[in-house]
């Protein structure tokens, strides 16, 4: 018995910015010479982003012309707090996240009856939450079991799906809606450091939505197959990447070794993956790897030995929307099963990385009409 993703929604927040604007902004909010002008934007010119999404426009304007969220003063001097980024949240997120949700949901039966709810964000919080919110959007059954799945950065959504799976496997008529929600554009930090630089280059705010049900009694057509998951932390790599509360928003850290770090612990997980799905690496034919930058496509690619191209929808979802967190990989996945060209029977093999540092694995199927 198994269970299967049928359906995925995806939205983004109404500002598109170019990664060009992003990097104007940045140069005045740094205050940056020319020398780290110059510097700051070798790191955006290999990123491998053309746009990114934010709920707040001050992004695409230069720091002169700031409004909104952020100050206009000199240098961003008046910056918000952790409180008022957090009204932000509340009041923008449970909106796009019901967006992504309604667009997953129309592509499935009418009669579908969402049994349960499991939300996910880094980037947020509030109580009553935003599975309340999206409960009350969405008109689900006031009685639907609800899980949370808060504060596990990129790799959340597999968490999810891990769940997913566990209530589709013990209950054939669950119907589990997924929905990631991240505003990572919030938390933007003006201190002048190399981690601020690194993160403020890549992050984007997103949502992602998904059905999950078991697959004896599956009601979408092509599907992708939750076959098996593996998870493994470093903790000698622990201070690499993290995310903390702060006084002006929650606080990125992320070091320019974690890339490095993939490429000398994913064979491993690799192998320990495959041998518990009972497969060769030879069996895998397409590769879903969570989008966290240019340098983390790449480390993987060249720690396992498979090309851009079989990476290729991690590469077009890191162009055209940047790192959101945890919704990225459902992006990702949402490639896969909407390519008309995919094979019955293919397996997917896919990743995402997180604090702790964490290294989340999975492998699916591409299943075709019911």
């Amino acid at each position: 018995m198994s269970s299967c993703i049928s359906a995925i929604g995806t939205a983004n927040p109404q500002y598109r910015i170019s990664q060009q604007q992003i990097y104007r902004f940045m140069v005045g909010a740094f205050d940056l010479n020319d020398n780290n002008a110059s510097r700051l934007k070798q790191i955006y010119a290999h990123s491998g982003i053309e746009y990114r999404y934010s709920v707040i426009p001050d992004f695409g304007k230069a720091i002169s012309e700031s409004s909104g969220f952020f100050n206009s003063s000199p240098n961003l001097n008046s910056f918000p707090g952790t409180g008022e980024r957090m009204k932000m949240y509340r009041n923008e997120a449970s909106s796009i996240a019901a967006e992504a949700a309604e667009k997953c949901l129309k592509t499935m039966d009418g009669d579908l009856e969402i049994t349960h709810l499991i939300t996910v964000s880094c980037t947020g919080m509030y109580a009553p939450g935003i599975d309340i919110d999206l409960v009350e959007k969405l008109g689900l059954n006031l009685n639907i079991e609800r899980t949370c799945i808060n504060f596990m950065g990129c790799y959340g959504a597999l968490n999810a799906l891990k769940t997913a799976d566990y209530i589709c496997r013990a209950d054939e008529h669950a119907k589990v809606l997924i929905v990631c929600v991240e505003l990572c554009t919030l938390h933007f930090q003006k201190e002048n450091t190399l981690d601020n630089w690194i993160a403020n280059s890549l992050f984007s705010d997103g949502a992602a939505a998904a059905i999950v049900e078991n697959s004896s009694r599956r009601t979408g057509a092509s599907c992708l197959t939750l076959e098996t998951f593996y998870s493994e932390f470093v903790p000698s790599a622990k201070s690499e990447m993290g995310w903390h509360v702060g006084d002006t928003g929650f606080e990125m850290k992320l070091t320019s070794k974690v890339s490095k770090l993939i490429v000398k612990h994913i064979p491993a997980v690799t192998s320990n993956l495959l041998q518990k799905a009972g497969l060769k690496f030879e069996d895998i034919t397409r590769f879903a790897i969570h989008p966290g930058g240019r340098k983390i496509l790449e480390a993987a690619e060249t720690a396992l030995g498979f090309t851009p191209e079989a990476n290729r929808y991690g590469y077009e979802i890191l162009r055209e929307f940047g790192n959101m967190s945890s919704a990225t990989i459902l992006f990702v996945l949402q490639k896969h099963l909407e390519d008309i060209n995919a094979r019955e029977g293919e397996n997917i093999l896919g990743f995402a990385f997180g604090p702790g540092l964490t290294v989340e694995s999975i492998i699916l199927k591409r299943l075709g009409d019911a």
